[in-house]
C-alpha cells in the first residue's frame, strides 16, 4: 500500500514533516507524538472527562456499553477546554492534512472509559471497510487518542495488531468482527500501548485491535477524535453541536474544520456510536 501523502500535499502545506508518520499509518496503522502536551495539560483532561462521564452516565442514553464495565462517551467540544489546543496542535493538523487531504472534517470527539472490572473486547475494528480503501489502498479517516492518564501494564492497555488495516475477509461479522480462527494472527502482532499524560496517538481505525482486561481499581480514560477525510461518511453517526457565541470565537482554521451543527443552546447527546458486539464481552 502507498505511503505517500494525499495527493497534492507537499511539504510547504504542513507545519511540521509528518512523512515518517503517514509511512507508519500506512504499514502499521499506528503513530504517535510522545509529549504533545504537559502532563499538567493532560490532567485538566481527565478533569473535564470525568464531569462529562459523570453527567453522561446519570441519564439514558447518555454513556453506550463497549463491553462490561467499559463506556463511551460522546460530548460537545465545549466541554473539553483543550479542545482548541488538540485540534490545532501543529502534529495533528500535519498529519490529518497529509493522510487526508486539506479538506479533512472534525466529526468526532468522545471518551472511553475500561473500568476496574473491563474484560477483553473482541478483536475489531470499528467500522467495516470502506471502498476506496479496498479497491485503492486510500486511507479515508483518522482516529486520534489522548490518553488522560499514565497507562500501566495493569490499567488494561489498548492492544493492536499492526499492519491488520488492509485485512478483508467475508467471514468477518458485520465487516469488523474477524472470526476467532484469524485470532492466533492477530495475538501474534499484537502490542500493548502505554502512553504516558501528555502524548497522542494518530490510527487507522481500520486496524485490528481491541480494550484489554483491566485488573487494577483505576480507570484509563482515553479521549477520542475523530476525522474524516472528503470521502468518509463516519460523521453520519455523530451529533456533534457547538454555540454560536463558541463558534464565532473560534480560529478561523479550526472553524474551517470543524464539521458540526451551530446551535444557540447544547443538547445533551444521545450516544448512537455504538459498535455492535462488543457488549458481548470477552473474546
Amino acid at each position: 500500500m502507498s505511503p505517500h501523502p494525499y495527493p497534492g500535499v507537499t511539504l510547504t502545506d504542513l507545519d511540521v514533516d509528518v512523512s515518517s508518520d503517514v509511512t507508519a499509518l500506512y504499514s502499521d496503522g499506528i503513530t504517535a507524538r510522545k509529549g504533545a502536551f504537559s502532563p499538567e495539560w493532560a490532567d485538566r483532561l481527565r478533569e473535564d472527562i470525568e464531569a462529562a462521564f459523570q453527567e453522561a452516565f446519570a441519564r439514558p442514553g447518555g454513556a453506550v456499553g463497549r463491553g462490561p464495565h467499559r463506556y463511551y462517551v460522546e460530548i460537545h467540544p465545549e466541554q473539553l477546554r483543550g479542545f482548541v489546543d488538540l485540534v490545532d496542535h501543529p502534529w495533528v493538523r500535519s498529519v490529518c492534512t497529509a493522510a487526508l487531504g486539506p479538506d479533512y472534517r472534525i466529526v468526532e470527539l468522545g471518551f472511553d472509559v475500561p473500568l476496574e472490572g473491563a474484560v477483553n473486547q473482541p478483536w475489531h475494528r470499528d467500522f467495516p471497510m470502506p471502498e476506496e480503501t479496498r479497491a485503492e489502498g486510500r486511507l479515508t479517516s483518522l482516529a486520534f487518542n489522548v490518553t488522560a492518564v499514565d497507562t500501566e501494564e495493569d490499567m488494561g492497555p489498548f492492544e493492536i495488531a499492526p499492519g491488520t488495516q488492509w485485512d478483508d475477509s467475508p467471514e468477518f461479522g458485520h465487516g469488523m468482527f474477524p472470526p476467532r480462527s484469524h485470532y492466533a494472527r492477530y495475538e501474534e502482532r499484537a502490542v500493548r500501548k502505554f502512553p504516558r499524560r501528555g502524548d497522542i496517538s494518530a490510527r487507522t481505525a481500520l486496524t485490528i485491535h481491541r480494550g484489554t482486561k483491566n485488573n487494577s481499581s483505576r480507570s484509563r480514560p482515553v479521549l477520542v477524535l475523530g476525522v474524516d477525510g472528503p470521502e468518509a461518511a463516519n460523521g453520519d453517526r455523530h451529533d456533534t453541536a457547538v454555540t454560536r457565541a463558541y463558534w464565532e470565537a473560534l480560529p478561523e482554521r479550526v472553524r474551517r474544520h470543524l464539521d458540526c451543527a451551530v446551535v444557540d443552546v447544547l443538547e445533551p447527546v444521545t450516544q448512537k456510536h455504538t459498535i455492535e458486539g462488543l457488549v458481548m464481552g470477552a473474546a
